[in-house]
């Protein structure tokens, strides 16, 4: 069960969302309601929905909803570019949006996930937009959230579909792993200023990789206290950075050449997208990881960056 500190966030003007029941429906400030999806009722609203984070936006494509989308973020377009040719009004994230811009497209649903900011949320509060905020930390948060943009959208069977190809492909990556009797400690780090492990979300893909993750995810650590465990592999997956965080650069910089990651010359850079995007991308990055703690039982990945092969 999510703890109660994850559970999605709803606007206090409307009653909230039926999330397990077809065609759930969503409370506006006025009392009426919105249909989601297929089969809407005469005097039902169309959703008009602004999504704030690119996992949102990715989910509605696999959902079938982008129809739905009438305001995204520039980094949504970025993970999806096909939206480019779509028209929409470009945001800011759930960060630093304002009401200003949102109700200029007059959205009846607003999407956040983390990370996000409360002032901005409660600001688009105030206008009388619906507001469902995503706080994943699990795996099982993830696939709970999918399910709920689902329900949201009318698009259950789509979402039920989406969340059984994750974790069908998740369990077949951690059966193939399970034959390697070797667990390589792995190092995670999600931002490196301050070092920053990645979420528990990446330590359970490490796992299922046959990895085994070192730290506690999403908390701070120092260049000492990872040394100290000298890893066998190192992934750097910084948010915002793409594929291209320096290797050889933050190795130098914090005095890591003696480690046995660095000695094997098992150092990588997964692209943020795979491993900081709590929707679908993650089965690019949970290739990734099994290719680099089990590179001789998994194909390497395009997209995996070893040190021999960074960007100086």
């Amino acid at each position: 069960m999510p703890s109660q500190h994850r559970v999605p966030q709803v606007s206090p003007l409307r009653p909230g969302i039926e999330a397990g029941a077809p065609g759930a429906r969503i409370g506006v400030p006025d009392g009426r309601f919105l249909s989601a999806g297929a089969g809407r009722s005469p005097g039902f609203q169309p959703l008009r929905i602004a999504s704030l984070q690119p996992s949102i936006t990715l989910a509605l494509q696999r959902l079938g909803r982008l129809d739905d989308l009438v305001a995204c973020t520039r980094y949504c377009v970025e993970a999806l570019p096909e939206l480019a040719h779509r028209n929409l009004k470009i945001v800011a994230d759930s960060w630093s949006s304002t009401m200003d811009e949102l109700l200029a497209v007059q959205p009846n649903l607003v999407l956040a996930s983390v990370p996000y900011r409360m002032e901005s949320l409660a600001a688009i509060l105030r206008a009388g937009c619906p507001v469902l905020t995503l706080a994943p930390h699990s795996l099982a948060d993830i696939f709970a959230d999918i399910r709920l943009i689902g329900a949201v959208v009318h698009a259950s069977d789509r979402a039920e579909d989406l969340v059984a190809e994750l974790a069908s492909s998740i369990e077949a990556v951690r059966l193939r792993s399970a034959k390697d009797a070797d667990h390589p400690r792995v190092y995670c780090e999600e931002w490196g200023k301050p070092l920053i492990h990645s979420q528990p979300w990446v330590k359970e893909l490490v796992e299922a990789a046959g990895g085994e993750f070192i730290g506690d995810p999403g908390k701070t650590t120092t260049p000492e206290a990872v040394a100290a465990t000298d890893p066998d592999i190192l992934i750097f997956a910084w948010c915002g950075a793409g594929d291209r965080v320096p290797l050889a650069r933050v190795i130098e910089q914090r005095g890591w050449q003696s480690l046995r990651a660095v000695a094997e010359g098992r150092v990588h850079c997964v692209p943020d997208e795979f491993l900081n995007t709590p929707a679908h991308p993650l089965l690019d990055g949970l290739a990734c990881l099994a290719a680099a703690v089990h590179p001789n039982s998994f194909p390497s990945h395009p997209r995996l960056i070893s040190l021999s092969h960074s960007r100086k």
